[in-house]
């Protein structure tokens, strides 16, 4: 079991090939943590393909379209960059060409990604089941992709 220290900032994801823990990072991203979760409650992210995944480079979800080219009904949000690198098993927000342009969709490096620092906001890690990521059939979009079966805050599983 991961070693779990804020349940209301910790993330439960069952993927089609394992389960995943993401320690949120409220302290340097507050208004996409705050997304996250939101969208997290709202079950938004269940049976989200993984729409996009590069080997080597990262693994994207978080359209319900599966195309990669819509989100919420929230709107974007504005960058919250930090110094947080992105290194294997960070979770960051994707964006268009605005940087204030995030909105639903993630992604989860599979390996440390210097050229993404200070573009992207980090607001998150993988604190257990980065080998679940791992199994994820590549492509963009992979054929059958792989997706997130459920999606929840750890705070709100009974």
């Amino acid at each position: 079991m991961a070693d779990i220290k804020e349940p209301e900032n910790t993330i439960v994801m069952e993927t089609t090939k394992g389960t995943v823990f993401i320690e949120l990072f409220p302290d340097i991203a507050p208004k996409h943590v705050d997304r996250i979760k939101k969208l997290t409650r709202e079950r938004f992210y269940d049976g989200c393909t993984f729409h996009r995944v590069i080997e080597g480079f990262m693994a994207q979800t978080g359209d319900r379209s599966g195309t990669g080219r819509e989100g919420s009904s929230h709107g974007s949000l504005k960058s919250e960059f930090s110094n947080n690198q992105h290194l294997r098993g960070t979770c960051s927000m994707a964006r268009g060409n605005n940087l204030d342009s995030a909105d639903s969709q993630f992604f989860i490096c599979f390996g440390d990604c210097p050229f993404l620092n200070g573009q992207y906001t980090v607001w998150g890690q993988v604190i257990e089941g980065m080998e679940s990521i791992d199994r994820l059939k590549r492509g963009e979009p992979a054929r059958d992709p792989d997706k997130i079966i459920s999606m929840k805050v750890v705070a709100d599983v009974n």
